[in-house]
């Protein structure tokens, strides 16, 4: 998926220049099951990503295929522990397979939604803050104008382009990131592309 007029647009900072000439084209790689995306989002939190690919896995070997949210609400928690989850985790996945169950989040109607819809959709399910529905609307919806401001790499990346000497506040990323308006998703991902320890980033 290479777009080429965000390019161009995004080429008139001649901080991100470099970056896009050194790495290429833009390739993001949309990944359409939204609810196994949530799940893992979910799992993963605040672990290394080896761990949360091995809990992840384990997770998924407890059912013949990707489990339903019926099915994880019916799941024993001692069954969900013996995958590496923790208490919180297991809490945070029966909350969303319990909002999907009732109704209150609606995973088919989530592509209709703007931005900050999905987002306020999104984050009344436990364990899913901004952060998490923001990699949503990037990675599974494949919104091109997203910036998180708070992501750590993101902020990384905008020190390292524009020479600065301290790590920019969230505000002052957002301020820098106007100028990328209507591509400001793309802008993210050369910066953190950008940054060796995500370079193998989809």
């Amino acid at each position: 998926m290479i777009n080429h007029k965000a390019v161009e647009l995004l080429k008139q900072d001649p901080n991100l220049t470099r970056i896009i000439e050194r790495i290429g084209d833009y390739q993001i790689k949309k990944r359409n099951n939204h609810f196994a995306v949530l799940i893992e989002s979910i799992i993963s939190q605040q672990l290394a990503s080896a761990a949360a690919e091995a809990i992840f896995a384990r997770f998924k070997k407890l059912y013949p295929k990707f489990p339903t949210a019926t099915q994880i609400l019916n799941t024993k928690n001692t069954k969900l522990r013996s995958a590496g989850l923790s208490g919180m985790k297991i809490e945070y996945l029966k909350d969303l397979a319990q909002k999907i169950e009732d109704g209150k989040l609606k995973m088919k109607s989530l592509s209709k939604m703007t931005d900050d819809e999905i987002i306020e959709h999104l984050t009344q399910v436990k364990g899913i803050g901004q952060w998490t529905a923001e990699m949503f609307l990037i990675f599974s919806l494949g919104r091109l104008d997203v910036l998180p401001i708070g992501d750590l790499g993101l902020r990384k990346g905008v020190q390292m382009a524009f020479s600065m000497s301290e790590l920019p506040k969230p505000k002052e990323v957002e301020k820098i990131g106007a100028r990328w308006k209507p591509y400001r998703s793309i802008a993210t991902w050369y910066l953190w592309k950008s940054l060796q320890k995500f370079d193998k980033i989809g």
